[in-house]
């Protein structure tokens, strides 16, 4: 196999022209040893990340197929900690999309002067470019459209789709009894130019919470998988 890209959670190869292979590690996002959903670092290694990952992966994109919500999962083999995917074409060099539940995180360190931490709030989306270098900056819809990373019809599509999700993954896990504070999706155009949801969905993208008590990525897969 040809190795594509190497990530901070994940590996990518690439096995043909249709599809690419994602070998998932046990490394998380975070800073000074604490994890992050949004974070643009590798803050730790948790054995059993990369396991968790792959499930959770296979759990809710099953489902989403099932729904007709469009991905680009294909397989998972859960032994391997590995996943089969269709080729999707990022947009730019990779966004994230960022469903907002309640305000914390980084949403609170913008606004904090109008809102106070850990109120609930409309559910929110926002997009951030995949740029290290920059912190990975905050971008607009006229923004993502005047540097041509994706047009205003696809934004709103990709919007809507986020949303849909998003709702779906709360949905599921208010069935074991948590609350959904955020989560973080990718999303790319498969073929045809299909917007569809990419990469990953696992406790390390998103932040759940047991009444006042966050559950950790790893305890989330147990809650969710058990």
């Amino acid at each position: 196999m040809e190795k594509v890209y190497t990530g901070k959670t994940k590996d990518v190869y690439k096995l043909n022209d249709e599809e690419y292979l994602l070998k998932f590690k046990d490394d998380v996002t975070g800073s000074d040893g604490v994890f992050d959903p949004g974070a643009n670092t590798v803050g730790l290694t948790m054995e059993g990340a990369g396991h968790q990952a792959v499930a959770m992966t296979k759990f809710f994109y099953e489902k989403l197929n099932d729904k007709g919500l469009t991905t680009h999962y294909v397989s998972a083999d859960l032994d391997k900690n590995e996943a089969v995917v269709k080729k999707a074409e990022v947009f730019g060099h990779g966004v994230e999309v960022i469903v907002r539940y309640y305000a914390v995180g980084s949403f609170i360190r913008r606004y904090g002067e109008y809102i106070e931490n850990g109120t609930k709030i409309k559910p929110y989306v926002e997009i951030t470019l995949k740029d290290d270098d920059r912190n990975d900056p905050l971008i607009t819809k006229d923004a993502l459209a005047l540097l041509n990373i994706m047009t205003e019809d696809e934004y709103e599509q990709l919007k809507e789709l986020a949303l849909k999700i998003g709702e779906f993954v709360k949905e599921e896990l208010a069935k074991k009894g948590l609350d959904l504070y955020d989560i973080k999706f990718e999303f790319g155009r498969i073929e045809g130019g299909k917007i569809a949801l990419i990469d990953e969905i696992s406790g390390g993208n998103m932040r759940a919470y047991q009444g006042d008590k966050y559950i950790e990525p790893l305890e989330l897969e147990k809650i969710m998988l058990g």
